[in-house]
C-alpha cells in the first residue's frame, strides 16, 4: 500500500477560487463530481470546512502526493489557492505531550 500525507488546500472568493455564490445544494452536487476524480487520483477527502458567507473552504486530503490532489482538483475545474503538505496537532499527539 502506497504511503498516504495528509494535504490542506484553501479556496477564497477574493482571489477567484471560490464561487461568488454557492448554496449548500450546488456545493453537495459539485462534491459527487469532485470525490469520483479523488478516486481516480488516489486521493482520500477526509473533511472539507466551507464558509458559505465568507466564501472560504479548507480542505483537508490524504492523498501520496501534492500533485495527485492538484491533479483531481483539475480534473473537475477547481481552482485553488495552495496545496500544502501539513501534520495532525491534537491534544494527544506527540505536539502537546504532558509530564
Amino acid at each position: 500500500m502506497q504511503q498516504m500525507r495528509f494535504f490542506l488546500d484553501t479556496h477564497d472568493r477574493k482571489t477567484k477560487t471560490f464561487p461568488e455564490s454557492l448554496s449548500r445544494e450546488e456545493f453537495e452536487t459539485f462534491f459527487a463530481s469532485y470525490e469520483k476524480a479523488c478516486v481516480e487520483e488516489g486521493v482520500v477527502p477526509i473533511e472539507i470546512h466551507v464558509g458559505y458567507n465568507d466564501g472560504r473552504a479548507f480542505c483537508l486530503n490524504m492523498a501520496p502526493d501534492a500533485e495527485a490532489v492538484k491533479r483531481a482538483h483539475d480534473r473537475v475545474g477547481l481552482p485553488y489557492d495552495t496545496i500544502t503538505e501539513v501534520t495532525t496537532a491534537t491534544p494527544g499527539e506527540a505536539f502537546f505531550k504532558r509530564r
